[in-house]
């Protein structure tokens, strides 16, 4: 069952429209994490869900109970925002055990917990998040990393049905970033914590989600687990989106596909006619030159495990392309380039 649904949501400002009739289901216990560019749609969606922006069409069901007119703290989510809104006069303690007054009763009351209890659980939450001790901290001498922990244990704390993150680690440099996410990962994992985060950080979105949403003006352009976006994205749009540059229309007939870098082999079963075809650098391998398509090397960038080149052929655009690091050729080598059909992907044309 899904624990939530948006079934057309559509929101309008003025003559633009942010979202575009979404439809989207999140199941109990899964991570939805919603990638887009800036403008894409991505931030009034969890708004709409909190409550903080009104829908002017459609319906967002929570457990099945449709959600209009129900206040924000009623709803039982929680929301973390990448500036963490922390309150700088609140200790650690105080901001999170905020976060258990927010926690309703059934007969729809806050309930008030004894300050025992209340220290209990504050203890627990930032044990949780990786914090012991920190009770008496003032939150403006913690580093970015433990503010946004704090956040964390404020937004679990009165544990709500649907935790949103809204670009929750955006402020963090990359090595702090991609350590968190990983124990974000195993910590929802461990509480079977439902989340819906919003992100424009692939990296980070694939490292945490069991399915990722691409959207693309308001509409999702994309919803998959994050080896099947990756693999098979379903436009060139999400494609260049994920980064990837070897896109270029063609005309695919049987087993190849011409295109402005010459015929190039396409994977079985392949769709036939007018498309857009994706190379993965991966697949455009560089070979003695006389061989394949020749080519030039423009650049080459270490990567650490491989040299990515750009390559500018005789036709067509500039090829990207990866290369084992003893067998990388310099700047300005002329080389022959052949592409291996398990790396393209056939893409619906013009999308």
């Amino acid at each position: 069952m899904a624990l939530l649904e948006l079934e057309g949501v559509t929101v309008r400002f003025g003559l633009r429209t942010a979202l575009d009739a979404v439809d989207l289901k999140v199941a109990e216990h899964e991570i939805v994490c919603v990638l887009g560019p800036s403008g894409s749609g991505k931030s009034t969606l969890l708004r709409v869900v909190a409550g903080l922006q009104r829908a002017d069409a459609g319906r967002v069901l929570l457990a099945g109970a449709d959600q209009a007119g129900v206040p924000v703290h009623r709803r039982g989510v929680g929301l973390m925002f990448q500036d963490h809104q922390l309150f700088p006069h609140r200790d650690v303690a105080g901001n999170v055990a905020f976060g258990l007054r927010m926690r309703p009763s059934p007969a729809g009351e806050t309930p008030r917990a004894g300050r025992g209890e209340q220290g209990r659980r504050v203890d627990e939450l930032l044990e949780l998040v990786g914090l012991p001790g920190a009770q008496r901290r003032s939150v403006a001498a913690l580093s970015g990393g433990e503010q946004q922990r704090v956040a964390l244990a404020r937004a679990l704390a009165p544990e709500p049905k649907l935790l949103m993150l809204d670009e929750p680690l955006g402020q963090l440099d990359r090595g702090l970033r991609e350590r968190l996410v990983v124990e974000l990962r195993g910590l929802f994992g461990r509480l079977g914590t439902t989340v819906l985060a919003v992100t424009h950080d692939q990296g980070e979105a694939f490292a945490l989600a069991d399915r990722v949403v691409v959207m693309q003006e308001g509409r999702i352009a994309q919803t998959g687990t994050p080896l099947e976006v990756w693999q098979r994205p379903a436009s060139e749009f999400v494609a260049r989106f994920l980064g990837f540059d070897n896109v270029v229309p063609a005309t695919v007939g049987g087993a190849a596909a011409d295109t402005p870098w010459g015929k190039i082999p396409v994977p079985d079963c392949s769709p036939q006619g007018e498309r857009t075809l994706l190379v993965r650098p991966s697949g455009v391998h560089v070979v003695e030159p006389g061989e394949g398509t020749a080519a030039t090397v423009v650049s080459r960038t270490f990567r650490g495990s491989h040299v990515a080149l750009r390559l500018r052929p005789a036709e067509g655009p500039v090829l990207e392309a990866e290369c084992s690091l003893p067998n990388a050729p310099g700047e300005g080598a002329r080389v022959g380039v052949v592409f291996a059909a398990d790396d393209v992907v056939v893409l619906e044309p013009g999308v």
